[in-house]
């Protein structure tokens, strides 16, 4: 199955919970990354890595498809 045809196949509901959550985590990293004042240095840090985390398991829920499902 192509990566194309995986996106866009039914995602369950558990997956679309947590492709939720890393989107937010992700949002909330990069808020804090761009922030217009000065914050300390192991905040910009954490910052960083809830912005990978959140990244990486928004992309992975969105390619997780049903078992059932035939290309």
């Amino acid at each position: 199955m192509s990566i194309l045809k995986r996106a866009t196949a039914p995602t369950p509901k558990f997956f679309k919970v947590l492709r939720t959550i890393g989107l937010v985590l992700a949002t909330a990293g990069v808020s804090v990354i761009t922030a217009p004042i000065a914050l300390p240095p192991a905040l910009i840090s954490i910052a960083g890595y809830l912005t990978a985390a959140g990244t990486v398991l928004s992309a992975v829920s969105q390619l997780t498809t049903h078992p059932n499902f035939e290309s």
